[in-house]
């Protein structure tokens, strides 16, 4: 009986996300601050023009995130320090590409993608720079000499794929982590871990993937990972003629919107005001245009 809520939560979640098939989806215009707000039915066209100018207005919200002080905007000396730094960042040597690697962001499927194009024999590197000589999938950023890093984060192709973070929170309790019997307790384990005990999981993505100190090139929003990654990997000099059935965050995203709403009602105020403190640094440097955490922060960040 512990986990009943659980499975309750999981058949519904089954049966709206069957039902989030059959909606019409809402199509790819530019809303407020830049995000893309889906209106059309699946199998639109995201246009080359519209995926840039979105990409340059994520990326000048997040500019101004990190032109406020206190940001890690440099490499550390100490390769301790760099590797605790750099923890979540993986490189792929053949392709000159870098990402940050983090759970429950819907890109699960990009190390199936990555590895499918590892094994293209005729990828070859525009402009390969000597670092290293042997080529390895998902390998960690911090495993390399100061040198390499600082030649990988100039030259290479930089991703960071972004989710809303309460529905990353929402993802990790559907996949039982923590053990928590409701999601209010779950939630509350969370907040009493504080953000430095915080499992990788639902820790926020400024504190893992170093937006102030990678500077990366595209910043791809859960939602929009099937219609944005044709466009990506063009730009990035990447065969693009991979299926992507595996990036099926179009049809979900609906689903997790109403399943939030579902279990953020079961949340005191307390508990939402804390979680909008929590995923703060998220929230500002990144538009969740519908983030049920954005309205509950009170005053500007002092942090």
């Amino acid at each position: 009986m512990r986990f009943l809520p659980r499975l309750v939560i999981s058949a519904a979640l089954g049966i709206a996300t069957f039902l989030g098939w059959r909606l019409l989806l809402q199509s790819p215009t530019t809303g407020q601050g830049g995000d893309v707000s889906p209106k059309m039915k699946e199998g639109f066209t995201l246009t080359l023009d519209t995926f840039l100018h979105v990409q340059q207005l994520r990326k000048k919200r997040l500019r101004a995130f990190c032109s406020q002080p206190g940001r890690v905007t440099t490499l550390p000396r100490s390769q301790e320090e760099r590797a605790h730094l750099l923890s979540s960042l993986r490189v792929s040597t053949k392709l000159d590409l870098l990402y940050c690697q983090v759970p429950s962001t819907g890109m699960e499927g990009w190390q199936q993608l990555l590895g499918k194009l590892e094994e293209k024999e005729n990828v070859t590197l525009q402009v390969p720079i000597p670092y290293p000589q042997s080529h390895a999938l998902e390998t960690r950023l911090s495993e390399f000499n100061l040198t390499a890093i600082e030649a990988m984060l100039g030259s290479y192709t930089k991703v960071l794929f972004v989710r809303d973070p309460f529905q990353r929170l929402v993802s990790a309790f559907m996949q039982g982590m923590g053990g928590s019997p409701s999601f209010s307790s779950f939630v509350q384990d969370v907040l009493d871990s504080g953000q430095h005990n915080a499992r990788e999981n639902w820790k926020p993505l400024v504190s893992l993937c170093r937006p102030c100190l990678v500077q990366y090139d595209y910043v791809v929003m859960f939602g929009f990972l099937r219609q944005e990654l044709g466009h990506l990997l063009r730009r990035a000099g990447l065969p693009a003629d991979i299926p992507l059935r595996e990036f099926t965050d179009t049809q979900v995203r609906w689903t997790y919107s109403w399943l939030s709403e579902q279990m953020f009602s079961e949340l005191s105020l307390q508990q939402k005001k804390q979680l909008s403190h929590f995923y703060r640094w998220d929230l500002s440097a990144f538009l969740f245009s519908s983030s049920l955490l954005s309205d509950l922060l009170s005053t500007p960040e002092t942090w």
